[in-house]
């Protein structure tokens, strides 16, 4: 494995940022929620007992922070993890917190 370099200022305020988003257990759990498959709003909302309107909220914020990704199917939109990175990342933490000691 090689070193990574020092972020820039600009990348390091980006990645505050997501760990900010991260930070919430509501988008935590949509996350991971999707973590397997693509989902709807609707599919979302009822699933982990949150209203419609609030998972679209999250939704925006995650995808902004590229986080997830909406694919458009007919009249609905389906919620993925953008790509292996994220997917990685929260398996890894998910592995991280259930480690003893």
């Amino acid at each position: 494995m090689t070193a990574m370099t020092m972020p820039t200022d600009s990348d390091t305020a980006r990645l505050a940022e997501t760990f900010r988003l991260l930070g919430d257990p509501t988008r935590l759990r949509i996350l991971f929620y999707c973590l397997d498959a693509p989902r709807s709003v609707g599919d979302i909302a009822e699933s982990l007992h949150l209203s419609q309107s609030l998972v679209s909220h999250h939704l925006r914020l995650l995808r902004s922070a590229r986080l997830v990704r909406g694919d458009r199917r007919a009249r609905q939109i389906f919620y993925a993890l953008s790509d292996a990175h994220v997917s990685g990342m929260l398996m890894d933490m998910a592995h991280h917190v259930r480690e003893d000691g």
